[in-house]
């Protein structure tokens, strides 16, 4: 059975997992890294392209899942290293701080919530990630074209596509097909019929949400839809801007940050302060 709850890492969710024994667990792209637990072990899963299969017994499993763009900056590793991997959390840091790290969470009460501390403790001690991948997310899970998310941002197309590889593993139009692809899975998993799911999460048509969907997950949206997913909803994300703390006003808030903040749907905030460059310079 899934469960999943809000983290104390702002933005992250924690949550565990106990796979059936028999059967296929398929776990479909969602442009988040996280850091996991099964049976002793830390790991990290990278982001994913396509669906991740599992089979067989694996064990219960636990992870913090880490809001797209955010994880390079806490686990020290640009994404696309561990685009579509599972790695041991012991290759990407020293062996001796994983060990000890791993008795802590095995000796812990509650292992998930002493996993959730190790994320926290890290992230208390890493820089935070630049606000500006913060604001790609939200402009492309709005459906903002990527060439008009990088025009509206002030970044050329060449240093949005390389900042998307170290922050989501991918450049900013897989990470706009899987977000669009989330969109309509919500969408059709609340009953909205699939002509309109495609049209409303902007595909030409539904047969190309459909060719798309099955590119990304490997089963049909009907198939999706009834069966029961790990990771079954990533929720848009809001766009509050902040100086010193303090939310702007809406006159003062660039265009992209107004439109996403606006848009349909429940929405997540992030917090933005100014003091990150929301807009750096054209270069």
């Amino acid at each position: 059975m899934y469960r999943e709850r809000a983290s104390r890492l702002t933005g992250a969710v924690v949550w565990t997992n106990t796979p059936p024994v028999d059967g296929e667990n398929r776990v479909l792209p969602d442009g988040c890294m996280d850091l996991l637990w099964n049976e002793g072990r830390l790991l990290v899963a990278g982001p994913d392209t396509r669906a991740h299969l599992t089979q067989g017994r694996t064990g219960a499993w636990a992870g913090v899942r880490f809001r797209p763009g955010t994880a390079p900056a806490l686990l020290g590793v640009p994404a696309h290293a561990l685009r579509d991997r599972r790695v041991a959390l012991a290759d990407l840091w020293p062996a001796a701080d994983v060990r000890r790290m791993t008795a802590r969470v095995n000796a812990a009460d509650d292992p998930v919530r002493a996993l959730e501390d190790l994320a926290l403790r890290r992230a208390a001690e890493t820089t935070p990630p630049d606000p500006l991948l913060g604001l790609v997310v939200a402009a492309l899970d709005a459906g903002r074209p990527v060439a008009a998310t990088a025009d509206e941002l002030g970044v050329g197309a060449r240093q949005l596509h390389r900042r998307s590889l170290a922050a989501f593993g991918y450049g900013p139009k897989t990470l706009a097909r899987i977000l669009r692809m989330r969109r309509a899975l919500a969408l059709a998993r609340a009953g909205v019929p699939f002509a309109e799911t495609a049209a409303r999460a902007g595909y030409a048509d539904q047969p190309h949400l459909a060719r798309e969907v099955r590119r990304l997950t490997g089963l049909a949206p009907g198939e999706l839809v009834t069966r029961g997913q790990r990771r079954e909803q990533v929720h848009p994300v809001a766009v509050r801007v902040e100086e010193d703390g303090v939310p702007l006003p809406p006159h003062r808030v660039p265009r992209l940050q107004l439109d996403t903040a606006s848009g349909p749907g429940h929405l997540r905030e992030q917090r933005v302060d100014l003091r990150g460059a929301v807009a750096p310079q054209r270069q």
